[in-house]
């Protein structure tokens, strides 16, 4: 059994915590919180072993009755894989700390690419990342693009992506962000981040990205236009990417016609806090007009790079190839829906 640790049990890291304790070749050591809030009280309910990422703070779990496994050195110490999920930025001064241990690390994607081995997508680099000791899964965005490019690379041929990205203002309990009222170019300058952080799954994809942010907190929107190299029809396409395991082709008759029905969707479905770990692609929206593909999809924000970091944790304990992994990831946590 993978014995693995998680820094920051807040939106990523307590759905990796579940996701970790699903698999049948891993188990959870522990997870780290900074303060006693209601995640951490939820943690210690479900059986986690918590630890203190903060020594100051440790009265303040004394004081609100949470009991301690003891501090996340001990946790990193213990673990073979510890998942950093903690704030943008925080992980990179944390990664100190896991190289005295010689604990490999996984980052998430608000870290920097620049201090990591590689970056990490399992439907396209999985092996880049076996016996690496320090690992990013990118981010839900670039997760969602990259699952899409992959097959389209490998069965066609990808001359140039250009996607436009109309992402929520916050997620359900980020009440600080925005916009409130407003429909903001984020960045004003182009391209947005999200291109050069596919590249760093495809080095040499050709890419343009535009981001939008608007008031709404359910998932990110994608509009995609891929000139291919070759010219398939859109039906081709439609079954291409429904043999996906990741990718959700959302038929017709579902009669979904945005992200709200979506997440009400995968409520009714039984998953666990309404999570979507799969692109959601409109199958009525692929279309081709010679070597041009276009398409909605859909990204749940909190989830979709939950079972990439599943996978990640087996690349960098080289426990299974990426076909291996990805399968059992998928059959663990019941993905299909």
């Amino acid at each position: 059994m993978l014995r693995v640790g998680i820094n920051g049990y807040g939106t990523i890291g307590k759905r990796v915590a579940d996701a970790v304790r699903a698999q049948p070749d891993m188990e959870v050591v522990g997870v780290a919180k900074t303060r006693p809030n209601f995640e951490a009280e939820r943690a210690v309910a479900k059986d986690y072993p918590l630890y203190a990422a903060i020594e100051d703070r440790v009265e303040l779990f004394d004081d609100a009755g949470i009991e301690l496994a003891g501090m996340v050195e001990e946790l990193v110490e213990e673990s073979d894989v510890i998942v950093d999920a903690c704030p943008s930025g925080v992980g990179e001064q944390n990664s100190e700390l896991y190289a005295e241990h010689d604990t490999p690390a996984l980052y998430q994607g608000g870290e920097s690419a620049e201090f990591v081995d590689t970056s990490f997508n399992a439907r396209s680099n999985f092996a880049d990342a076996v016996d690496a000791d320090h690992v990013r899964v990118v981010s839900c965005n670039t997760t969602g693009l990259s699952r899409l490019i992959a097959p389209l690379g490998e069965e066609y041929g990808v001359e140039k992506v250009r996607a436009t990205l109309v992402r929520r203002g916050g997620d359900p309990a980020q009440s600080s962000r925005g916009p409130i009222n407003d429909i903001l170019p984020d960045p004003v300058t182009l391209p947005s981040h999200h291109g050069p952080d596919v590249q760093t799954i495809f080095p040499d994809l050709a890419i343009d990205t535009l981001g939008l942010k608007v008031p709404a907190t359910l998932m990110h929107m994608h509009s995609v236009n891929v000139t291919l190299e070759a010219e398939p029809d859109a039906a081709a396409v439609r079954d291409l990417l429904a043999d996906e395991s990741r990718l959700f082709v959302i038929p017709e008759r579902f009669d979904i016609d945005g992200a709200g029905a979506l997440k009400e969707y995968a409520q009714d479905a039984g998953r666990p806090r309404g999570d979507i770990w799969e692109n959601c692609v409109w199958g009525e929206s692929v279309t081709t007009e010679g070597s041009d593909l276009y398409l909605f999809q859909a990204i749940h924000q909190e989830s979709d790079v939950v079972p990439e970091n599943v996978d990640a944790i087996r690349a960098v304990a080289n426990a299974a190839d990426a076909a291996e992994s990805v399968a059992t990831t998928d059959d663990a946590l019941g993905m299909g829906i």
